[in-house]
């Protein structure tokens, strides 16, 4: 094999991690898997496909080294191959977000009119939980909130937040967050809260942000610095 071959043979290996991505899909199930484990099932009825599509999804993206396995019984739950394959995805989406007008807009078109109120940082959050003067609500679906939360965070999924706001106190104020700055979800927790009164803001991104930035983390009720692993 020649030098020419050779090269070419090194960046046919190098594509491959594209060619994973080369999905709105596949980057859907990712972002998806940021949240934590989950089976072919339930990746499929989040995403909104089919059980057969998903899992085809699932082999390129294992083929392409960005997500791993394991069975357990008859079910097999997959994840993120590592850390490093959701900071190279948050990487890809803000590269987008810089390079592509057509992102943006495609982003106010899905997450609709901004809250009225700033979000809120990361380290002001920590600064807010750390001083007591915050409630803070993940508004993700029930098993995401289990898989990994931000401590002392209430579960509240959005579509439950209409008919369980007496959880939530009226005299402090309210952050919400969800799975990252393209989740729906926060922002219209924040304008549920609006109309009845309630003072909210929103996180800036969202969990997986938090954990990668190691800011403490909490599984299963029990809080834990760093990775939910």
């Amino acid at each position: 094999m020649g030098s020419r071959e050779r090269k070419d043979a090194l960046y046919e290996q190098l594509a491959r991690v594209g060619k994973g991505l080369a999905s709105g899909k596949r980057l859907e199930l990712l972002d998806l898997l940021a949240q934590g484990s989950r089976t072919v099932d339930a990746l499929a009825a989040a995403a909104d496909m089919t059980v057969k599509n998903t899992s085809a999804h699932l082999q390129v993206l294992r083929h392409s080294g960005l997500v791993a396995a394991r069975k357990d019984g008859t079910r097999v739950w997959y994840r993120l191959a590592d850390d490093e394959v959701a900071r190279f995805v948050i990487a890809l989406r803000d590269l987008a977000q810089h390079r592509l007008a057509e992102v943006e807009r495609a982003a106010a078109d899905y997450l609709g009119q901004p809250p009225a109120t700033e979000p809120v940082s990361r380290a002001e959050l920590r600064r807010r939980l750390d001083a007591g003067d915050v409630v803070v609500v993940d508004v993700r679906p029930a098993e995401e909130y289990a898989a990994g939360h931000i401590p002392g965070a209430v579960s509240i999924p959005a579509d439950e937040l209409e008919t369980r706001l007496d959880e939530v106190p009226e005299d402090v104020e309210v952050v919400a967050y969800c799975r990252g700055p393209y989740c729906v979800l926060s922002p219209q927790a924040v304008a549920t809260l609006h109309r009845h009164g309630r003072s909210a803001s929103q996180l800036e991104d969202g969990f997986p942000e938090w954990r990668l930035a190691d800011l403490p983390v909490a599984t299963a009720g029990q809080a834990a610095p760093g990775t939910p692993r």
